[in-house]
């Protein structure tokens, strides 16, 4: 017992001193390390920097200071968010009580969609190529597939302009097209401006 009440004394004390300590000296700010600054510094010129930085945040030990990874990171997080995306569209499309134009934008949608995912997991695949002979063409063709889904992305929501202002299905494929459409832009950003400093 006497070992117990001893350990728990001395947790008490530690305890104590964290909370005195951080009553006396304010709320410090939390340090960012340098693979988090490396990430804000980076998403600066994306057109969605909050965007960019949270949702690559996460991955900041995976991705250090390389801006390949960084670049490859973003462009794996949009592919991500465009297949469950396209999931999520496809079950709403199978929504009763839908209009007809609401469902025929659906229906297009989850095809644009489908082409963007394709376009997106060629140019992933063709990323593991950048250290190869063929640099050059091979940094052409993720930026031109990769500007491809985007284009199909912004052509999803173009459907539903004739759509009920109030339609709650406009709101919900908006509402998730628009932060694919916003991943993919910061993806294309960052890989275009690793190709500019690499090419």
């Amino acid at each position: 017992m006497a070992v117990s009440f001893s350990n728990q004394l001395f947790l008490a004390l530690i305890s104590l001193v964290v909370i005195l300590n951080s009553t006396f000296s304010g709320s410090s700010p939390v340090v960012e390390t340098e693979n988090i600054k490396f990430i804000r510094r980076s998403c600066g010129i994306t057109t969605y920097p909050t965007l960019c930085v949270s949702s690559l945040a996460a991955h900041a030990n995976a991705i250090q200071t390389s801006p390949m990874r960084l670049s490859h990171t973003a462009l794996s997080l949009s592919y991500d968010a465009t297949r469950s995306t396209s999931v999520t569209i496809a079950l709403l499309a199978q929504s009763h009580g839908l209009l007809p134009r609401e469902a025929a934008a659906m229906r297009d949608c989850v095809e644009e969609l489908g082409d963007s995912i394709d376009q997106l997991k060629r140019s992933l695949a063709e990323m593991n190529e950048l250290n190869g002979p063929n640099y050059g063409l091979v940094m052409n063709n993720i930026q031109t597939w990769v500007s491809a889904a985007l284009t199909d992305e912004d052509t999803c929501t173009e459907g539903f302009k004739g759509a009920p202002t109030g339609s709650k299905v406009r709101s919900q494929v908006r509402e998730r097209i628009l932060n694919v459409s916003h991943m993919t832009s910061n993806a294309l950003a960052l890989i275009n401006t690793y190709a500019a400093v690499h090419g």
